[in-house]
């Protein structure tokens, strides 16, 4: 295997991977919305802080995807690459510790915005297939590229 092929078969990922980990983020968000649960939340962004620095392919969601829901599957794997999903994460991480801030500050207000919008966010990505982060992701690598004349 030429070095090429092994950069290339570590930077893609199975798409379905993300919106299945969209699904349980989902969930994992509206029980923190709906609890005010500081510990929820710590959890979630435990799980997009892997997303973030290892890949969104390291996350334990992830892992109950590959070993669990993929080999289950009949559809052909369709990849993607992992920088637009992993830079989602990030921002669920932002929003993760913005809401961890909030709870820990007794600012309720904070917390329940930043959940509700990562919630959004996620189930965007569950319901219909959109990553708002992973387009996030787009557009700013859109604006940095230099205009041609």
């Amino acid at each position: 295997m030429t070095q090429e092929t092994q950069i290339k078969q570590s930077t893609v990922i199975d798409a379905r991977g993300p919106r299945f980990g969209a699904v349980i983020t989902t969930a994992v968000l509206a029980t923190a919305l709906a609890t005010s649960n500081l510990w929820v939340i710590v959890a979630q962004a435990i799980v997009f802080a892997i997303g973030a620095f290892r890949g969104p392919q390291f996350t334990p969601y992830a892992l109950i995807f590959k070993n669990i829901v993929k080999p289950r599957l009949k559809s052909a794997v369709i990849t993607e690459d992992v920088r637009p999903p992993q830079f989602a994460q990030s921002v669920g991480l932002i929003f993760a510790l913005v809401a961890i801030a909030g709870s820990i500050s007794g600012i309720s207000g904070l917390f329940v915005v930043a959940v509700s919008f990562a919630l959004a966010a996620a189930f965007l990505n569950a319901a219909f297939n959109f990553c708002l982060g992973c387009e996030m992701y787009l557009l700013l690598l859109r604006a940095r590229k230099p205009q041609a004349s």
